[in-house]
C-alpha cells in the first residue's frame, strides 16, 4: 500500500524512474513519448544537462533565502530576463511556486490596486465559462469549470462568468470572426454594466484555453475587443498564461500573437519546464507604482516565493529556449503536428476538431461530425484514450466535460519544444493508432 495520498487513490500508478529527451521510462524500462509534457510543463523534455548543471551550481551557492530578509541574484536575473521580453510595461515580476499561486496573487493585487487608488467598491471578478485558473479557493472561484467547482461552492467567493471564445461550438453559421468577437465583447460589456462598472475589478481569461477545453485559441480581434471593453470601464485585464505561455504557442507570451497587453499576466509550467516548481505574476508599472506610492506593501506572500534554486532553473530553461531558437521550432513543428493529425484522422467519424497554436494542440471527439453531438459521458472516452495511449507508449493529456463540465471529450497534446520532425510523425502514428483502437471507424 502506498502512503502517498495520490490525487486518485484507487489508481495503481507505475513508477517513473528515468527521463531522457522526449521520453520517460517506468520501472520496467518501458519508454513513453511524453507528448503532453505532463500537463504542458516539460517543454525542454527530460534530463537537459544545461538546466541540471544550473541547479547544481545554484545549490553550491545558496538554495533558499526567505524573501523578507534577502533577494538573490537568481531571482533578480530571471526577473530582468522576463521584464525585458514581456509585452508593454509588464515590468514587475512576482515569483511563486506554481500557477494557482500566481493567479491568487493576481486577484489579490487587482483588489489591492483599487483600494490603493481610492476605488474600494471594485470587488467583482468576471471570467469565462469552461475556464480553469487553478485549484486554490480564489482561483477555483473565478474558474468556470462546473465539475471542479461544485463540491466547494459554499467556500467560494462570488464570481461571474460570460461565454468562452469557442468558435468550433459557438460561432454562428455565416458569422464572421470579427462579428463573433464583437458579440462576445458586447456580452462582457453588458455584464460589467449589470454589475456596475464601479464594482468590477477585473476580467480574467486564459489567452488560449488549456486543460478544460483543449487548446481553444481566440478568434482574431477577440482579445483586442475585450481590451477595449475593459479600458472603457476602468476594469483590469488579467490574462492567464500558466499553460499557454512561455513559448508553448510559439511566442514567449501567447498574447503577443494577439497584439494585446494585459494589466497582469500569470505564467508557470513552461517557465521552469518541470525542473523546479515555479510560477510568476507580471504586473504593469501603473499597478506597481500605485502600490509603491500608496501603502508601499503588497499584502500577500508565500514561504517559497522567489526560491533561488527554482529561479536559477527557470532562467536556464529560458536561456536555452532563446539561444537554441526553439520558438521557431515550436511554430514549425506545431504546423506539422496539426497537418499530420488532420491528414491521418480526416475520415475518422469521431474526430470533430483539431485546433491550437504552436505545440499546443487539442483534438475534440464527437459522436457525429455533422451535428457535433458529443459522445456519451458515461463511456469516459477520454480516460480510455489515455489508458490505451500508455499501452502504445504515448503520454497525452485527456479531459472530459469539454463543453459544460459534463459533455464532451478531448485530448491535449503539448510535446516538448525540442521535438524533431520525425518525433512529431511518431507521435501522430501512435496517437492515430490509439484513436482507432478505442474508437474503431
Amino acid at each position: 500500500m502506498s502512503h502517498v495520498f495520490h490525487r486518485n487513490p484507487r489508481q495503481q500508478l507505475d513508477f517513473a524512474v528515468r527521463g531522457q529527451g522526449i521520453e520517460l521510462f517506468d520501472q520496467n524500462n518501458k519508454a513513453y513519448i511524453d507528448a503532453s509534457g505532463g500537463a504542458a510543463v516539460s517543454c525542454l523534455g527530460h534530463g537537459h544537462p544545461v538546466v541540471i548543471q544550473s541547479i547544481k551550481d545554484q545549490l553550491d551557492q545558496i538554495a533558499y533565502a526567505h524573501s523578507s530578509f534577502f533577494t538573490t541574484r537568481a531571482a533578480e536575473d530571471l526577473a530582468d530576463f522576463l521584464a525585458q521580453r514581456s509585452p508593454g510595461d509588464l515590468n514587475h515580476v512576482y515569483f511563486l511556486s506554481g500557477g494557482s499561486e500566481a493567479v491568487e496573487a493576481a486577484l489579490k493585487l487587482a483588489r489591492q490596486y483599487f483600494v490603493e487608488v481610492g476605488q474600494p467598491t471594485r470587488r467583482h471578478f468576471i471570467a469565462r465559462r469552461q475556464s480553469y485558473h487553478g485549484n486554490t479557493l480564489g482561483a477555483l472561484a473565478i474558474g468556470g469549470n462546473a465539475w471542479r467547482r461544485e463540491p466547494f461552492l459554499p467556500l467560494l467567493v462570488p464570481a461571474y462568468h460570460v461565454s468562452p471564445c469557442y468558435a468550433y461550438r459557438d460561432q454562428r453559421e455565416g458569422e464572421s470572426q470579427e462579428h463573433y468577437a464583437e458579440r462576445l465583447a458586447q456580452e462582457l460589456d453588458h455584464k460589467i454594466q449589470e454589475l456596475g462598472a464601479e464594482n468590477v475589478a477585473a476580467f480574467v481569461a486564459e489567452t488560449v484555453v488549456g486543460a478544460t477545453a483543449g487548446a481553444v485559441a481566440p478568434v482574431k480581434t477577440y482579445l483586442k475587443r475585450i481590451r477595449e471593453v475593459c479600458d472603457r470601464h476602468g476594469v483590469l485585464l488579467i490574462l492567464d498564461e500558466v499553460m499557454s505561455g512561455m513559448g508553448r504557442t510559439g511566442h514567449l507570451f501567447a498574447c503577443a500573437e494577439d497584439q494585446v497587453v494585459p494589466d497582469i499576466i500569470t505564467i508557470a509550467k513552461g517557465l521552469g519546464a518541470g525542473y523546479q516548481p515555479i510560477g510568476a505574476m507580471l504586473a504593469s508599472s501603473r499597478i506597481y507604482d500605485a502600490i509603491l506610492a500608496g501603502s508601499g506593501f503588497f499584502q500577500h506572500g508565500h514561504t517559497y516565493m522567489g526560491h533561488a534554486t527554482a529561479c536559477a532553473a527557470a532562467l536556464a530553461v529560458q536561456q536555452v529556449i532563446e539561444q537554441e531558437h526553439l520558438l521557431d521550432n515550436v511554430l514549425a513543428r506545431g504546423e506539422q503536428l496539426r497537418a499530420e493529425l488532420r491528414s491521418a484522422l480526416a475520415d475518422h467519424p469521431n474526430v470533430g476538431d483539431i485546433r491550437g497554436r504552436g505545440l499546443f494542440v487539442g483534438v475534440e471527439f464527437v459522436q457525429n461530425k455533422d451535428t457535433k453531438a458529443t459522445l456519451d459521458p458515461v463511456l469516459k472516452t477520454h480516460a480510455s484514450l489515455k489508458k490505451q495511449a500508455m499501452q502504445n507508449g504515448l503520454l497525452m493529456y485527456p479531459m472530459g466535460g469539454t463543453i459544460d463540465g459534463v459533455h464532451g471529450d478531448h485530448v491535449l497534446l503539448a510535446p516538448p519544444f525540442i521535438c524533431s520532425d520525425s518525433d512529431i510523425s511518431e507521435i501522430v502514428t501512435r496517437f492515430t493508432r490509439t484513436v482507432v483502437q478505442v474508437l474503431p471507424a
